[in-house]
């Protein structure tokens, strides 16, 4: 399979060709495997000692003749720390419960319930990204994924661009952007952040923005810019390549084609 190459004109310059893995089955179920077993949770709970940090002895006994006892004054039995006292007359509050001023909480986040432990084996994790990668050579699923583009034909996927598009400046790279993809796919490419409608913008997520191009570049090749999204080819993941679902806009470098055949041999 042979891809053309273009230039940051967007002009035909030659020909390469393609890892086998851009010919590959798409399977968006082992993708979505792979996508939930990479995700992760910052986990967070109050402090373990969080609520136990008095003088609070346990529950009161209520029995007769016992040193602290609660017998007969018509309290209740939960734990209750000393504020003063004299003789055997306490005066004492609750403590510790959650219904107590300064308590712990009745059910608090547990850190065990944030940590992902699903795993996914070598050979599953070789065929998602290979049905990754081939995804974005896929017009149809591309297509599907980006709701602007239904309806518009495209063609000449995966798209790959000379090395020399590392070198240019941000104002320089939208320019070659907009000639390389077209009218239709620039509108998808760029990052855009806009302000949420409703309620959430209070919720801490006030802004919305879409995922925009991703561009795999070679080991060597190092590119600076919050335009769009960089990855190197030894390093891109299948969350990088079909996080929402297969078939991300993305454009390869020459030089990350090839580390990306050595890489999936």
């Amino acid at each position: 399979m042979k891809a053309k190459i273009l230039d940051i004109h967007g002009k035909e310059k030659g020909s390469i060709d393609l890892p086998k893995a851009f010919s590959a089955i798409v399977r968006n179920d082992i993708i979505a495997k792979v996508i939930e077993a990479q995700k992760t949770k910052q986990p967070y709970a109050p402090s373990p000692v969080g609520g136990k940090q008095h003088s609070a002895s346990g529950k009161i006994h209520h029995l007769r003749h016992v040193w602290k006892s609660g017998y007969g004054r018509g309290a209740s039995r939960m734990p209750r720390k000393i504020m003063s006292r004299r003789g055997s007359q306490f005066n004492w509050v609750a403590a510790e419960v959650p219904n107590a001023i300064g308590g712990r909480r009745a059910h608090p986040p547990k850190i065990a319930s944030m940590i992902n432990t699903k795993r996914i084996n070598k050979k599953e994790m070789l065929i998602a990204i290979m049905s990754a990668l081939s995804a974005t050579g896929n017009e149809k699923l591309v297509e599907k994924k980006y709701e602007r583009l239904n309806g518009k034909k495209l063609s000449g996927l995966p798209i790959v661009v000379e090395s020399k598009i590392i070198s240019l400046k941000t104002k320089d790279l939208v320019s070659s952007l907009e000639k390389i993809l077209g009218k239709d796919l620039f509108e998808v490419a760029i990052k855009k952040r806009s302000v949420r409608s409703g309620i959430g913008k209070l919720r801490g997520r006030r802004y919305k923005k879409n995922a925009g191009l991703l561009l795999v570049t070679g080991d060597k090749e190092k590119l600076k810019t919050s335009v769009i999204d960089v990855k190197d080819a030894k390093s891109v993941n299948v969350t990088d390549l079909a996080n929402g679902g297969a078939g991300r806009l993305t454009i390869y470098t020459e030089e990350a084609i090839k580390v990306l055949g050595e890489r999936l041999k």
